[in-house]
């Protein structure tokens, strides 16, 4: 891309692509659109979308929206890569809907907004979800920005002000008191911190063996 524009003065380049990559028949919306977002980095002036029926068939309107929204993922990954302020604005803006659990404004914000809205209705589809602060991925316990928000509400709380260090500090250690403190229930047994293991020792097995 250098050699071009420096051999062509600057002259617009349009590419189709490239492909990162052959082995991905079926796919090769995602292996170009890595390729588009690199050239587009480095000054082409034009990308030309591809389908995931590329070198395969005829594409159908599903496919070409497919391809058309893999080259906007493309140009605008492009324009951040080149510092273009309204592209770092809207990656904030959504990026702090996202953190303040404000969906409707996740979903106007997309590239694709009924998609966005319908993968999240297929497990939360109650209005009051809307207003949730999870999803179904993490849950309302393993959700990083919720445990984010815990801890700023902790440090507030207890008066770290500024130090935000120590407060990060003594608001996870005190989420991880909370979980390891939690009771989990083999075989309807219940003990105190196995909550917080992921795998329990064998020494601990050896000795339940009757409950488990």
């Amino acid at each position: 891309m250098q050699k071009q524009l420096e051999w062509c003065n600057e002259a617009p380049f349009y590419t189709l692509g490239p492909l990162t990559t052959d082995i991905a028949p079926g796919y090769d919306h995602i292996t170009s659109a890595i390729g588009a977002a690199n050239i587009g980095a480095l000054g082409t002036a034009l990308l030309c979308y591809v389908t995931p029926k590329e070198h395969l068939g005829l594409p159908n309107r599903d496919d070409v929206k497919a391809g058309v929204i893999a080259y906007k993922i493309a140009a605008h990954a492009a324009d951040l890569a080149k510092q273009h302020p309204h592209a770092q604005e809207w990656d904030d803006a959504l990026s702090k809907a996202r953190f303040e659990f404000r969906w409707m404004d996740q979903f106007a914000l997309s590239l694709d907004p009924m998609t966005a809205m319908s993968f999240h209705d297929e497990t939360l589809p109650s209005e009051g979800a809307k207003v949730a602060h999870f999803c179904s991925m993490c849950g309302p316990k393993f959700c990083s920005m919720k445990i984010t928000e815990d801890v700023r509400k902790y440090a507030e709380k207890h008066g770290y002000g500024e130090d935000v260090e120590e407060a990060l500090k003594q608001g996870m250690n005190a989420m991880s008191a909370e979980f390891l403190a939690a009771k989990k229930t083999i075989s309807g047994e219940q003990h105190g911190e196995a909550g917080g293991e992921i795998y329990l020792p064998e020494s601990y097995i050896s000795s339940k063996e009757g409950a488990i």
